[in-house]
């Protein structure tokens, strides 16, 4: 179709996203230069070891494989495979357990919005 407005589609291999640990995860993050929204997958053995809160962005995880628990704002949610947690901008995020993880932001990551709170001990886990 000729004069349609919409960007062509594009995709991201796994071989162009960029790889990142951090704080207990391991995320393979894909196109991350499109303003619209960030997608990462998220491996995650433990925990992630780090409270913060993003002051513009929704999170939205779900969850692939595993399970865990998730702290929002203090509260925990236990998520097992085809759970979907949404972090609101604003809100305090940690989790522990043992899962794979689709997370989207939405509007894309920005790390000038992303704010530590804390880190976080294993022995802070649900298990413990």
């Amino acid at each position: 179709m000729t004069g349609d407005p919409r960007p062509a589609p594009w995709r991201c291999t796994a071989k162009e996203a960029v790889q990142v640990s951090k704080h207990g995860i391991d995320l393979t993050i894909y196109a991350p230069a499109n303003p619209s929204a960030t997608v990462a997958r998220v491996e995650v053995q433990r925990g992630h070891f780090q409270e913060f809160y993003n002051t513009r962005s929704t999170y939205l995880y779900y969850v692939v494989s595993g399970s865990g628990t998730f702290y929002v704002d203090d509260q925990p949610h236990q998520v097992g495979p085809c759970d979907l947690v949404t972090v609101l901008p604003g809100s305090r995020v940690h989790y522990f357990g043992s899962m794979e993880l689709v997370l989207t932001v939405a509007p894309a990551f920005d790390e000038r919005d992303e704010h530590h709170v804390r880190f976080i001990g294993e022995t802070e886990g649900p298990d413990r």
